[in-house]
């Protein structure tokens, strides 16, 4: 039998009942859709995770406060707990297992001035050699700091912020590249005696960060060593009673990060300075009800979609059967007429295949437009999926189902398989018929 009669056939035959061939279809449509919006569910969801551990910092980094967050059984605020983060406690860290870097941090607040315009700043002071572990962005203009050179001024994206007047009226746009601009300490906290002398380091040796719509964004980093350093000499202007104040800061830290070699040994990282007595803090520990609530969700989805599937399975093997009772005859007359067993498989695999890839087609089709309403009207509930009900940064303009280019052809590829599949046994079975029994059946 040529191709293009066992091809003409197999459309005739798969026609001549449109309602059952359509309700077939239809079971293999819904089966292949639940597969695509599952799937890309969890593209989506992947994709708004890397977004938001972007934004709050990795998901192997554990920040350990002044002010540890004590929660209670069902991870609720219940308080605070008060710690001192000094360089005994950095060593232990460091010592534990797992622990990939680790940095103190010390923070200060202090102004640029350009002339009589001024910009405050939030200093983050951080062990340089760590800055790469920390995945620290690239530069825009500028180096990091180095062995040679630890006296650089790193600025966020969005650092600094305008420049005032000291009235706070006019404002002034500085280039940090060309104009003259010095740095001060903010000395509001120890101004209860007039200073010996001002103090102000001039910039010379700055960086910029690239964009990264995060933390480093809104902070000015430094080296610590130079920071202390700066510090000193700044607390060196003070009276010796706001000196002794001053110099007093230097004592703790406000922040201990450290960087775990892998996500799998957060917990274990966390449940260790725990023993130390320390509270710590990391984005798996707000993240993880949500990634529990992401997996739970698309289980159901793939649940929903292989019983689906089964179904349309058995409405397929249901459809070719009942189409071999009601064309015994036909298969009699092929097999007198000289048609091999083998072009009678192939003519019921190919209305099989073809149910399954017509189920295929539009289950994708479907799939796309479920995508975009998911998208477009989803945020209600994958907005609250994804932040676990925490407020975590904005979602609404979040992507909630990403369709990979890989995953239209798995949907078909399933489709058909399933088809050809459940097929096979009522193509099987129509190639045993005995002509001469067939032709004697009246149909």
């Amino acid at each position: 039998m040529k191709i293009s009669d066992l091809l003409k056939m197999g459309l005739r035959s798969l026609f001549r009942r449109k309602v059952r061939t359509i309700l077939t279809i239809l079971g293999v449509v819904i089966g292949c859709l639940f597969i695509i919006i599952t799937i890309s569910i969890g593209h989506g969801m992947d994709r708004s995770f890397e977004t938001q551990v972007k934004e709050y910092g990795s998901l192997t980094a554990i920040t350990v406060n002044t002010y540890g967050i004590i929660l209670d059984e069902d991870g609720n605020y219940a308080g605070d707990q008060e710690q001192k983060l000094d360089k005994d406690l950095l060593e232990k860290i460091k010592a534990l297992d797992h622990v990939r870097a680790v940095s103190p941090v010390l923070r200060g607040e202090g102004e640029l001035w350009s002339g009589k315009y001024r910009s405050g700043v939030s200093i983050m002071a951080m062990d340089m050699a760590s800055f790469e572990d920390f995945e620290f962005p690239e530069l825009t203009y500028g180096e990091y700091p180095t062995e040679e050179d630890n006296s650089t001024f790193i600025f966020g994206f969005y650092m600094p912020w305008e420049f005032y007047d000291q009235n706070y009226r006019g404002t002034k746009q500085v280039d940090l590249q060309k104009e003259k601009v010095v740095f001060k300490f903010n000395s509001w906290q120890y101004q209860k005696n007039e200073r010996k002398r001002e103090f102000s380091v001039p910039l010379s040796n700055i960086a910029k960060m690239e964009e990264t719509k995060a933390e480093f964004d809104y902070n000015v980093y430094m080296d610590i060593d130079y920071f202390e350093k700066i510090y000193l000499q700044y607390c060196n202007t003070l009276t010796l009673e706001d000196r002794k104040k001053a110099v007093k800061v230097l004592d703790e830290y406000q922040q201990i990060k450290l960087n775990v070699d892998n996500i799998d040994n957060v917990e274990e990282v966390q449940d260790k300075i725990k023993e130390l007595g320390f509270l710590s803090e990391s984005m798996l520990q707000w993240l993880k009800p949500t990634i529990e609530a992401s997996k739970t969700l698309q289980l159901i989805f793939f649940f929903l979609g292989a019983v689906s599937m089964f179904v349309s399975a058995i409405s397929i093997a249901n459809t070719m059967v009942m189409s071999i009772y009601e064309r015994t005859k036909e298969i009699g007359v092929m097999k007198v007429l000289g048609c091999v067993v083998k072009d009678i498989r192939l003519l019921f695999l190919f209305e099989a295949g073809m149910i399954g890839l017509l189920g295929g087609v539009v289950g994708v089709g479907l799939g796309y437009l479920t995508s975009y309403l998911i998208n477009k009207y989803g945020q209600p509930l994958f907005g609250a999926l994804m932040t676990g009900g925490q407020p975590m940064g904005d979602v609404s303009q979040a992507t909630y189902s990403i369709i990979p280019i890989y995953l239209p052809i798995l949907g078909l590829a399933i489709s058909v398989v399933v088809g050809l599949l459940s097929g096979y046994f009522p193509a099987r079975r129509a190639t045993k018929i005995s002509a001469i029994e067939a032709m004697r059946t009246e149909n």
